[in-house]
C-alpha cells in the first residue's frame, strides 16, 4: 500500500475572495486517498503565500524527507497545482527535488502523469496559470497605487508624525501629536543651525520621537512632511512630487531650506560644535573681542584638578575662565528681568490675541459647515426633482457632480481648521510667561540641550564677551519687546523720531492775532 503526505495549503486573501478553505482540502484529500487504497502519513497545514518554496511548514517538510531520505513516504498530495506553487521555475526546480527522494507531486483534482513525456506541456500549463494570475494581480495592484500616488493620496502605513484615518469611504493621514510638534522642531532647529543632525537625533528621542538613528536620518529628508507625495519612476515617466491630500507638518520653504543645509549647499547661521560637557554650555555662542572668531572650549589640567576655559584657536589666544564666563551669562540673564506689571500686560494680551484667533477660526468652521449643509440640502432637492421627472438623469449627474466637487472642497478647507488645544489656554499662557520671568533660575536648573535652546532663543547673534561682562549686536525681537529692555517703546513713548529725513519740512503758517503783536 502506498503511503503519502497530505499537503494543505490557504493564504488569507484567497480564503476570503474564493472560499478557499482548510477543512474542504483536507476532506477531499482524505477522501481520494481512501477511494484509492493510499495510506495517510503526515498531515500538513501551511497559511503562507505559494510565491515562493520559503514556507515555515515546507521547509520544515523537506528537512524531513532529507533526513528519512523519503522512505517514509511515496507521494506527497495537494488538491490542485496552484496549492503546490504559483512560480512555474521553482516548481520544476522543486519537483526535481522531490524526485531525488522518490517522493512524488501530485494534484488530486489535476492529475498528470509525469511519466509521459507530453503530460509535461499539461504541467507547464498547471504551474503557469497561477504565475500569470498572481503576476495581472500585482500589476493592477500596482498601477492603482501609482495613480492614488499621483492623485496627492499617501499610500500604506502613516509614516510617524501622522496617523491613518477613515471618514466615511475616504482614507487619509492625519497629524499625530506630540509626534508632529517634535517634528516640525527638528526641522527649525536645523534650520537655526543651533545643532547638527546627530546631535538632534538623541534629543528628539527624549521627547518622544521613538525612531532608530538611520530612520531619523531619512525623516529629515521625506517631502511628506512638507505636504508632498513622491510618484516613484517607472519606464518613460521620471520621478516627480505632487501636492499631497494631507495636511503638511512643515512649511515647503522651510522643507527645502533644510535640505540645502543638509546638503551643504547652504550654511546655517551659526553651527557650533556638538557640545557634550556641562562645564562649556556657552561653546559655540561666544565672539572673540579681539579678532571676531567664535570661541571654543576644552580643558586644561592643573594641580587641583581640571580646569575650563573659552579660548580662541587663533593666534590672538584670547582665553576666558568658564567658571567665571557662566556665572556672568547668569547675570546677564538677571538683568532682563520684567518688571511685575509689564508681565501682567503682556499676558493679557497675549490672552486676548489667541482668544480672538479662535473666535475668528469658530466663526470659520460654522460658515463653512452652513455652506456644506446647504450643498447636501441641494443635492437632496435636486434628486427630488428627479423622483418627480421634474429633471432627466443628466440634469441630475451634472447637479450631484457639482455639488460633491463643491463639498469636497469645503471639507478640505474645514480639516485645515486647526482644534484648540485640550488644555486651558489662559493657565499655559500663565505658565509660559512665569517662566521667562525667571530665566536665570531656568537656566541653573535645566539639562544642557536646554541651556543652550535658552541661549539661542534669546539671542540671535553670538555674544561678545568680555572680563566685564557680554554684549550683543542684538536680542530677539520678541524677547526685546517682552522686556522692554530698550529705548525703541521709550521713543514712541514720547512721540520722538530719531529720523530727521522723516521730519515733515512744511512750516505752519504764522496765526493772525500772533503776527500783530509783532
Amino acid at each position: 500500500m502506498k503511503t503519502a503526505d497530505i499537503y494543505i495549503r490557504v493564504s488569507t486573501d484567497e480564503q476570503a475572495e474564493k472560499g478557499y478553505s482548510q477543512r474542504d482540502q483536507e476532506e477531499r484529500l482524505e477522501k481520494y486517498c481512501h477511494s484509492n487504497g493510499i495510506s495517510i502519513g503526515k498531515v500538513m497545514f501551511e497559511d503562507h503565500s505559494a510565491k515562493t518554496f520559503k514556507r515555515p511548514v515546507w521547509q520544515e517538510y523537506m528537512h524531513y524527507l532529507k533526513s528519512t531520505k523519503g522512505k517514509k513516504t511515496d507521494q506527497v498530495l495537494f488538491t490542485k497545482w496552484d496549492r503546490f506553487s504559483r512560480n512555474a521555475g521553482d516548481s520544476y526546480q522543486m519537483i526535481n527535488q522531490l524526485w531525488k527522494y522518490s517522493v512524488e507531486p501530485q494534484a488530486v483534482e489535476q492529475p498528470i502523469d509525469l511519466s509521459i513525456p507530453e503530460n509535461k506541456l499539461m504541467l507547464a500549463f498547471y504551474l503557469a496559470a497561477p504565475e500569470v494570475e498572481n503576476d495581472r494581480r500585482g500589476l493592477n495592484v500596482f498601477h492603482g497605487i501609482r495613480r492614488a500616488k499621483k492623485e496627492g493620496r499617501w499610500m500604506g502605513g502613516a509614516p510617524i508624525g501622522y496617523i491613518n484615518r477613515q471618514e466615511d469611504s475616504r482614507k487619509f493621514i492625519a497629524q499625530k501629536e506630540p509626534e508632529a510638534s517634535i517634528i516640525r522642531w527638528v526641522f527649525e532647529a536645523i534650520a537655526k543651525g543651533r545643532y547638527v543632525t546627530n546631535e538632534l537625533w538623541p534629543i528628539a528621542r527624549k521627547k518622544g520621537l521613538k525612531l532608530s538613528r538611520s530612520n531619523f536620518h531619512l525623516m529629515v529628508q521625506n517631502p511628506v512632511y512638507c505636504g508632498k507625495v513622491i510618484v516613484p519612476a517607472y519606464k518613460d515617466e521620471e520621478e516627480t512630487l505632487v501636492d499631497g491630500q494631507h495636511e503638511a507638518i512643515v512649511s515647503e520653504q522651510l522643507f527645502y531650506k533644510v535640505q540645502e543645509i543638509l546638503k551643504g549647499r547652504e550654511k546655517p547661521a551659526i553651527r557650533p560644535k556638538i557640545v557634550s560637557n556641562e562645564n562649556l554650555p556657552l561653546r559655540g555662542f561666544l565672539t572673540c573681542p579681539e579678532c571676531g572668531r567664535t570661541l571654543t572650549g576644552s580643558a586644561s589640567k592643573g594641580s587641583g584638578g581640571y580646569y575650563y576655559y573659552y579660548h580662541c584657536a587663533t593666534p590672538c589666544k584670547s582665553r576666558f575662565n568658564a567658571k567665571s564666563a557662566n556665572k556672568l551669562f547668569v547675570d546677564e540673564l538677571k538683568k532682563i528681568r520684567p518688571k511685575p506689571g509689564r508681565v501682567q500686560v503682556f499676558k493679557e494680551v497675549l490672552k486676548h490675541l489667541y482668544h480672538s484667533e479662535t473666535d475668528h477660526m469658530k466663526v470659520d468652521k460654522k460658515r463653512l459647515l452652513q455652506r456644506i449643509d446647504n450643498e447636501s440640502e441641494r443635492l437632496k432637492k435636486a434628486r427630488e426633482l428627479l423622483i418627480n421627472g421634474d429633471i432627466d438623469g443628466d440634469d441630475y449627474r451634472e447637479i450631484k457632480a457639482e455639488c460633491n466637487r463643491k463639498i469636497t472642497e469645503l471639507e478640505n478647507k474645514l480639516s485645515t481648521l486647526k482644534p484648540a488645544p485640550g488644555r486651558d489656554m489662559d493657565a499655559i499662557v500663565d505658565k509660559a510667561v512665569d517662566s521667562l520671568c525667571r530665566l536665570d533660575e531656568l537656566y541653573l536648573r535645566e539639562d544642557l540641550a536646554t541651556k543652550r535652546r535658552i541661549v539661542s532663543s534669546i539671542f540671535p547673534e553670538n555674544l561678545i564677551i568680555s572680563e566685564s561682562g557680554y554684549r550683543t549686536n542684538r536680542l530677539n525681537k520678541a524677547i526685546a519687546l517682552i522686556y522692554l529692555i530698550n529705548n525703541e517703546l521709550q521713543r514712541e513713548k514720547k512721540g520722538t523720531n530719531t529720523d530727521f529725513k522723516r521730519l515733515s519740512r512744511k512750516v505752519a503758517p504764522a496765526r493772525i492775532e500772533l503776527a500783530s503783536k509783532v
